[in-house]
């Protein structure tokens, strides 16, 4: 696999967990139907700022492990599939439905960036999925770590932002689309449930032939 697929392959995860919904997304309409598009967008660059602090700490593990102990990248790639299928596994037999969004507080922009950024970078999920992922895609052939890891990390802030701040502009629509409409949350749930399944049946193929 080239740098370009292994790259793709992140993106299409990544896409996956980003756009089922969860507490980012959220907090980033109900920000804007309180305080309006600008609250909204504060919180989604909270948000990116708490991505670029899990690149950061992602990409610190995945070199630590390839330098220090690159005899347990066999081992991690395996513990992370495991992972990665039982999220899928999850997502799929689960019903993921939104019987409302909560009203945030009237805040000020600051508050809801800080707010954004403290959400994101306390959020535990968000901590098992970069040790899951970082050490699958981040690879010695492919150069240096931090190279690689400034790549993935410009891809999530730029997916985060795209999505989130489409949902933040369009937050009215987007409450009546996904509180009214509780099969389209259930088939996005279940169609990132299956991509995560794929990612981890790749994730063994690398661990069982790289």
């Amino acid at each position: 696999m080239t740098y370009v697929q292994n790259l793709w392959l992140y993106f299409v995860l990544l896409f996956g967990i980003i756009i089922v919904p969860g507490m980012d997304m959220f907090f980033v309409i109900a920000n804007a139907l309180t305080g309006g598009r600008m609250a909204g967008l504060a919180a989604v660059l909270g948000i990116n700022l708490g991505g670029i602090y899990h690149t950061i700490f992602g990409a610190f593990f995945a070199g630590l492990i390839t330098t220090l102990a690159p005899q347990l990248i066999t081992a991690i790639l395996l513990t992370s599939a495991g992972y990665m299928a039982w999220v899928g596994y999850t997502l799929i037999r689960s019903s993921i439905t939104v019987d409302s969004i909560g009203a945030a507080p009237r805040r000020s922009i600051v508050s809801a960036f800080r707010q954004g950024f403290v959400t994101c970078i306390l959020n535990p999920k968000a901590y098992m999925f970069v040790l899951a992922v970082y050490p699958t895609f981040i690879q010695p052939r492919f150069g240096q770590v931090w190279t690689q890891a400034l790549v993935m990390g410009l891809l999530t802030v730029v997916t985060q932002f795209t999505i989130y701040g489409g949902l933040g502009i369009a937050a009215a629509k987007t409450r009546a689309l996904l509180t009214g409409n509780p099969g389209v949350t259930i088939v996005i749930g279940r169609i990132c449930g299956v991509i995560f399944f794929v990612v981890a049946g790749f994730t063994v193929w690398h661990a069982l032939t790289g």
